[in-house]
């Protein structure tokens, strides 16, 4: 069954009907709606949480929260990114993965979450034969409800039935949860100031370079998985940018859709100016440029390509990223295509905010 909203949740030890008393017997303080999970009731703020990946994580983060008991790949969370924000850290240490080869209900009876910051279309449509719809019934009942939309990727045809939320969007709803609104209004402004920061950045329309984004596994340099900039969040700082997708008027589909792949050959005939591999966030500037640009120069196809030729080839940034997450790597990507060298945001104000100052 696919869930997409509309009613009220009367459901877990956080959650209940309106004008109802939850499974534990407290009484519903407020209410928050999100599709597909509809209006959500919560008898007091949760207090521990399970995020579904970094994007959600980092909204936590963001709005003052410890960090969530376990997210789907702890290792595509890259908390290296809050390095660059004075005083903000998070450690792993301890973060349950959620994934590891299939994904055990019993797992989340473990962590014990107050909320599920997932969306549980995203279980059972992809993990159906792990996690049945009885299941997330039976975790929503005996330890707290679900509230969360698959924002990262648009490629999954099972969320075209319900509506996809842009990252501040999604952010407000969380903040809502947390009762965070006040934290979450200072980050808008400081977002507001960096898009108008990156809008003056931006060239005109022909000087905008075509770049090409790829997954490139850790030890796989022949073929790679090609992503189309789409409309999910992950892609969010090359929209933002405006750049052209090299791939978009090629044959090449996107990964999501086809699991397919292009080689050297395929890219040397569409020979974009900037490669950008994902995949790669674990790794600094000059580990990427060691272990990935390197073997691209001694590469005889690869080194043809202008991208390689001219040092176009950078890391492409992560799957998932919230607010402060795509500060950084949004700042970085203006770096990367358009080689802007001044800071466009307030690091210390972001900081400030995380830690209660607003």
């Amino acid at each position: 069954m696919l869930r997409t909203g509309g009613a009220i949740a009367g459901v877990g030890t956080m959650a209940g009907c309106l004008d109802s008393l939850g499974s534990s017997g407290d009484e519903i303080e407020y209410t928050v709606s999100m599709p597909p999970v509809g209006e959500v009731g919560f008898p007091e703020v949760p207090e521990t949480w399970v995020a579904n990946n970094g994007s959600w994580a980092d909204m936590g983060i963001a709005l003052g929260q410890d960090p969530p008991e376990g997210v789907w790949l702890p290792s595509r969370y890259h908390t290296q990114y809050y390095d660059e924000i004075p005083d903000v850290s998070v450690d792993k240490e301890g973060m349950t993965r959620i994934s590891d080869d299939g994904v055990d209900p019993e797992t989340f009876y473990e962590m014990d979450g107050d909320v599920h910051v997932i969306d549980p279309n995203f279980l059972t449509n992809r993990f159906g034969d792990d996690v049945s719809e009885s299941d997330v019934e039976d975790i929503e009942n005996d330890i707290g409800p679900f509230f969360g939309n698959s924002i990262f990727s648009t490629g999954y045809p099972w969320h075209d039935e319900y509506r996809y939320l842009s990252l501040y969007d999604a952010f407000g709803k969380l903040a809502e949860v947390f009762q965070e609104t006040e934290r979450y209004e200072a980050f808008v402004e400081v977002y507001d100031g960096f898009q108008s920061n990156v809008e003056e950045i931006v060239p005109s329309e022909g000087d905008r370079p075509e770049v090409a984004i790829m997954w490139a596994g850790e030890n796989e340099m022949e073929s790679f998985s090609p992503y189309l900039i789409g409309d999910g969040t992950s892609f969010k700082q090359w929209r933002d940018l405006q750049v052209k997708d090299a791939f978009a008027n090629t044959d090449v589909r996107d990964f999501h859709s086809t699991r397919g792949k292009v080689d050297y050959e395929t890219l040397l005939e569409i020979d974009p100016e900037i490669i950008l591999f994902r995949g790669q966030e674990d790794k600094t500037a000059t580990e990427f440029q060691e272990a990935v640009v390197s073997r691209m120069e001694n590469d005889d196809t690869a080194r043809e390509l202008t991208a390689v030729q001219n040092g176009d080839v950078y890391r492409g940034g992560p799957l998932y990223q919230g607010p402060i997450t795509n500060l950084v790597v949004t700042e970085r990507a203006a770096k990367q295509v358009y080689g802007v060298e001044n800071e466009l945001f307030d690091r210390q104000r972001v900081g400030d905010i995380v830690n209660g100052d607003f």
